[in-house]
Parts: structure tokens; sequence; C-alpha cells
């Protein structure tokens, strides 16, 4: 299976995710499961059917982080000489060129991608026009709102 590309802190959260799944959340589900099933009838217990279905939910959680972290290759942006280009893991500042508004966006792994907080896919439209280009370059990428048109201001490494 092809590796899939992740930063460090994407990979970081995702262990911490794990590690709270099956040292917190699991223990806690499975002591919920057994008080259930000492009130009795577990055909009408909505306690012990709530519990079992939140276990279900954090054993596919456990499997889907692990599968994922059986697939990750952790990109350190910080140790790489990427010589002021834009690649995975750069932050970049980018002025649109008719509005003048300024964004910043860090290149991250598919599984990391927030637009609320900043973070684009490399997979995205803006990342792949993105990848390869340098301070000052002048960035055109579809949209579905059309055409956008960016200078790059600044490109980052952290």
């Amino acid at each position: 299976m092809n590796k899939v590309p992740m930063t460090v802190r994407g990979a970081e959260l995702l262990r911490e995710e794990l590690k709270r799944l099956k040292s917190s959340d699991r223990p806690r589900v499975i002591k919920a499961i057994a008080e259930a099933r000492a009130h009795g009838d577990l055909k009408e217990n909505a306690e012990y059917h709530a519990a079992k279905e939140q276990q279900g939910f954090i054993e596919g959680r456990i499997k889907d982080i692990e599968g994922k972290l059986s697939n990750i290759q952790v990109i350190d942006v910080t140790a790489i000489d990427a010589k002021g280009r834009i690649v995975f893991g750069s932050t970049v500042e980018l002025i649109e060129e008719e509005t003048g508004d300024k964004k910043i966006y860090t290149i991250v792994g598919e599984d990391e991608a927030d637009i609320k907080t900043g973070k684009i896919s490399f997979t995205s439209p803006i990342a792949r026009a993105l990848i390869g280009k340098n301070e000052g370059d002048e960035v055109t990428f579809s949209a579905p709102g059309g055409e956008m048109h960016y200078e790059v201001i600044e490109v980052r490494y952290e």
C-alpha cells in the first residue's frame, strides 16, 4: 500500500488520540457496559445499548487510526532544505490580487486538512498550484467560484 504523507504534528495528534481511546475511553465504556448489565434485563436497557454503541464507535476509531498510522510517511518540513520553495508542510502567506485579502495556509495531509484553521490538503487545487512556487510568484488556479489569482508573499517552514 502507498504511504500517505502527514506532518509531524498530524502524526502526534493521531498518536495522542489513539492513546486516549485505548487508555481512557475504552476502559470507561467497558465499565459502563458492566454497570448496565448489572441492572438486569438487557432488552429494555437503554444504558446498555448506548454503551455498546459507543464501544463500537471507539473500537472502529482505534482500528481506523492504527491503519492510518501504519501507512503514514511523516514529513518534517523543518528538516528539508526546500530553498524557499513551497513544499508539503510549508506555511504560505498569499495576497489575492483583486481584493488585496491576505490568506495563510499550511499544506498538510488529507486527514489533517481543516480549512477553518488554514490547513489545506496537498491534493486540493490551491495546494497543487502552490507546490514548487517561490516567494514573489503569482499563482492562478480554478476554484468552485472561478479563477483565483494570488501572489506568494512569504513561505515558512514551521
